[in-house]
């Protein structure tokens, strides 16, 4: 069993870090030019328009998003501002609080810059994929709405792309187990017990009932709850976030420096000790990019495909504001947390460091330590604010692997896969799954490759609809 952990260690290196057993074989990761180089080669191609539309997003975001498009025929199920909830609530988990904790500790502060980078780029990449998700998206039978990267490949690509509509949906189905299912689960389920020491079984079934009363409605359902949820719980985090840096202000811009200085290997001795520094703050930094905010994965696509307009740019823009709110915000304030907050951590050989990023902790220990020390009931916050990203995450993916195997196998699965849902997410919660995080790397570029393929290949599409609009001149 060693040796295929090893395996799988590997072919997770090779993809996102270059390195094989542990040492540098390629000077970029292949995963890191493929994900930064379509966001790059979209934020050309539409001269900018994540960052100049910005505002004007966020100004739709709050005036029209929480009704239909004007338009009575415009199909779709939920309102754009459910739509961007729900693909917030699959964005906004345990990446927000473990990830970037982990990007940290693995790959020094400089991860943080990659992660802002990945953000920045990967806007580009979700207005994209989600105008696209819109504009190709398809109404069964049933009067259900079904979109996503699978139904632009199909339908924009056409019926001889149908293999990679078909190794993407395979793609989402693994990564939904593995990162929006499971995960979730037992990390909900571990911190109640360290927490309160209520067994896992009893979480797990907690959790697996919560769930299906959501699930069992479908995205109407699941995108009323993430609306009303998601809003709240991203604005009690960041209020808590910025009293931390309000009571920490003298160690914070500090802590910006240390990030911007670690990015480019500027703490270290230099050579190949600086090179090796940079490259692991790029590869932590971009896949934890990647597994927080999900930009280029193709994820968040399927949410915004439900929304009920007759603007795929509209929608488009509102989706691209996932990754602004995620990274930027978000795990921006948990990273500024874990590196402005001094005090007693444990080191290695018994010694005490001064921060929990610097110390023995990992993942979401660190993240816990740092708001326990930094402010009464610090560490009950964090447990409640993990259960709660964790819990939407698993009903955003919910949506998305249903619509996954709805794709491959019809839509007679879609309820029996909802009870199936809900019996992986008590068997999560059970279980020890430290070996399943091993897989979420590979997880993420399973979906991410065969999205950036299609998205570029379609990208005349995109910027033909930015330029109809007069988002281009």
């Amino acid at each position: 069993m060693e040796s295929f952990y090893t395996g799988v260690d590997n072919v997770s290196g090779f993809i996102w870090g270059g390195t094989w057993n542990g040492e540098v074989i390629l000077p970029l990761a292949p995963m890191v030019v493929v994900l930064l180089g379509t966001g790059l080669f979209f934020m050309i191609r539409l001269k900018g328009l994540p960052i100049r539309r910005l505002i004007p997003a966020f100004v739709t975001l709050f005036t029209g998003s929480r009704t239909a498009s004007t338009d009575p025929d415009a199909k779709g199920e939920i309102t754009p501002w459910n739509a961007l909830s729900t693909a917030l609530s699959g964005q906004v988990g345990t990446g927000n609080l473990a990830g970037v904790a982990t990007a940290i500790t693995l790959g020094g502060p400089g991860a943080i810059f990659w992660m802002w980078v990945t953000a920045v780029f990967g806007m580009a990449a979700s207005f994209a994929e989600s105008s696209l998700a819109v504009k190709y998206r398809e109404t069964h039978p049933d009067g259900h709405i079904h979109g996503g990267p699978m139904f632009y490949i199909k339908n924009g690509l056409g019926k001889k792309w149908g293999w990679l509509a078909a190794f993407f949906a395979i793609g989402t189905i693994f990564s939904a187990i593995v990162t929006g299912n499971m995960t979730q689960a037992n990390s909900i389920a571990t911190a109640a017990e360290a927490a309160a020491d209520i067994p896992t079984w009893i979480s797990g079934a907690v959790i697996a009932v919560l769930a299906f009363i959501v699930i069992i409605g479908g995205i109407k359902s699941i995108g009323s709850v993430a609306g009303k949820v998601v809003p709240a719980m991203a604005l009690g985090y960041i209020l808590v976030g910025v009293i931390m840096l309000i009571i920490n202000a003298e160690h914070v811009p500090a802590a910006f420096m240390e990030i911007f200085t670690y990015a480019f290997g500027l703490e270290q001795a230099g050579g190949g000790v600086a090179g090796f520094a940079v490259l692991q703050a790029v590869r932590f930094g971009v896949a934890r990019g990647l597994f927080s905010n999900e930009a280029g994965q193709g994820s968040t696509a399927i949410a915004h495909a439900a929304a009920k307009t007759d603007d795929p740019v509209k929608q488009g823009e509102i989706a691209m504001l996932g990754s602004f709110i995620d990274t930027i915000v978000i795990c921006t304030m948990t990273a500024l947390v874990i590196l402005s907050v001094k005090g007693q951590f444990p080191g290695v050989d018994g010694a005490i460091v001064d921060y929990a990023w610097q110390s023995t902790l990992q993942g979401a220990q660190v993240t816990t330590a740092v708001f326990s020390q930094g402010m009464p009931f610090g560490g009950i916050f964090i447990a409640v604010a993990l259960g709660l990203f964790a819990f939407t995450t698993i009903l955003g993916w919910a949506y998305y692997m249903e619509q996954a195997a709805t794709y491959l196998f019809g839509d007679w699965i879609a309820k029996p896969l909802r009870f199936v849902w809900v019996a992986m997410v008590f068997i999560g919660a059970l279980q020890e799954i430290d070996f399943i995080w091993r897989f979420g790397d590979i997880a993420n570029a399973s979906m991410a490759f065969p999205n950036l393929i299609a998205i570029l290949l379609l990208s005349p599409v995109v910027v033909a609809m930015a330029r109809e609009k007069g988002r281009l001149k």
